[in-house]
């Protein structure tokens, strides 16, 4: 941009010369009694003027104009780890599409704002974002990030016991980390994640998963989580943005949490696949406290595990979880609830040791 000012100023400048001198010369010739040809001045302008006309528009159009579209696959390889796509590149789809995807990038980081308690298209959920789990917009490494949604969706899933689309996988978190209600499928608004999660998905190959996607997994640890300890972890790590109770901090807007609650009845219910132990350990372990990475993280393991049970040993809204894993021995070790297909004790499930469970199961598919 700074080169196309500084030659439409060079152009500028040479259309001001040659004018100058063209009424200059035209003034000597009519002394002299000359005739004045006006052929090679007048062609000599124009095409000078035609060089302003396409600097003006070249600085007043978008850069897509000029430039070819980046190509649209992701930036990994096989061994590499995800990082996203950068977010600029939304304006090379164009068209219908382009806003789509816009818009669905804007859903995921200001839910509330469209669709919390104020919402200003519906009021279907408890004020939280979908960006409050599902880190900078679904992007960050182990940041429960969407990388592989459209790569293994539709897929089976063994706590419905069936074959779940993007949609259902999608609605799951409304009606359970948002605690609120299903999206209508056809509305503009399910279009629209629909279109985000399928375009941070370009260039990952069917059924694969890259490197940092969704969220670490910890090492069981050999004892159970401790959520007295957790507490002391949260009073100090925790507390300064989530606050003593839980209840987090509404944005100035008033609409949505600057930091989300994660207890109380605004918080995830029980459903919500952060209540099971070993998602919420994964997701604090590389994320939190706020500002911390995969790279440079606060938390030891245990700390993760430790705070993870107090805060999942809070108060937080109900749901009937009782057509949840119809087949009992496809629950994972740290589920919470019960039946079991083995004997360990519901408490063990939800806290831990985790070891002697996930053993139990092993020898039972013998």
């Amino acid at each position: 941009m700074h080169v196309a000012i500084v030659l439409l100023i060079i152009a500028l400048l040479i259309l001001l010369w040659q004018s100058v001198t063209d009424q200059a010369i035209r003034v000597l010739k009519e002394r002299a009694g000359s005739q004045y040809d006006e052929r090679g001045p007048r062609i000599a302008k124009g095409a000078t003027v035609t060089i302003i006309v396409l600097i003006v528009a070249f600085m007043a159009s978008p850069r897509k104009w000029f430039e070819p579209p980046p190509p649209m696959i992701a930036s990994y390889a096989a061994d590499s780890l995800w990082m996203g796509m950068d977010s600029t590149l939304i304006e090379h789809i164009g068209g219908e599409r382009e806003e789509l995807v816009r818009y669905g990038r804007e859903l995921i980081r200001n839910t509330a704002s469209y669709l919390g308690p104020n919402g200003t298209v519906s009021q279907q959920t408890n004020g939280m974002n979908c960006q409050n789990c599902h880190l900078d917009a679904g992007t960050r490494p182990w940041g429960n990030n969407y990388s592989a949604v459209w790569s293994t969706y539709p897929k089976f899933r063994e706590r419905s016991g069936a074959n779940e689309t993007v949609v259902k996988r999608i609605n799951d978190c409304f009606e359970r980390s948002l605690n609120g209600t299903a999206l209508d499928s056809t509305s503009r608004e399910m279009q629209a994640m629909l279109a985000y999660m399928e375009w941070l998905g370009t260039g990952i190959e069917r059924g694969k998963k890259p490197k940092g996607s969704g969220l670490a997994e910890l090492k069981f640890m050999d004892r159970a989580a401790d959520p007295v300890h957790g507490e002391t972890i949260y009073t100090t790590k925790c507390a300064s943005c989530h606050k003593e109770d839980g209840a987090g901090v509404k944005a100035a807007s008033g609409l949505t949490y600057q930091y989300p609650p994660l207890w109380g009845e605004h918080s995830y219910n029980i459903g919500a696949g952060l209540y099971r132990l070993s998602r919420f350990a994964g997701y604090v372990k590389n994320n939190m406290p706020q500002g911390v990475t995969w790279e440079i993280p606060q938390l030891s393991d245990e700390e993760a595990w430790d705070v993870a049970a107090y805060v999942n040993s809070q108060q937080r809204p109900d749901r009937d979880l009782s057509a949840d894993w119809p087949n009992i021995a496809g629950k994972p070790a740290d589920h919470p609830f019960g039946p079991y297909t083995d004997s360990i004790p519901e408490v063990q499930h939800k806290f831990g040791p985790f070891g002697p469970i996930a053993e139990a199961k092993k020898a039972m598919r013998k």
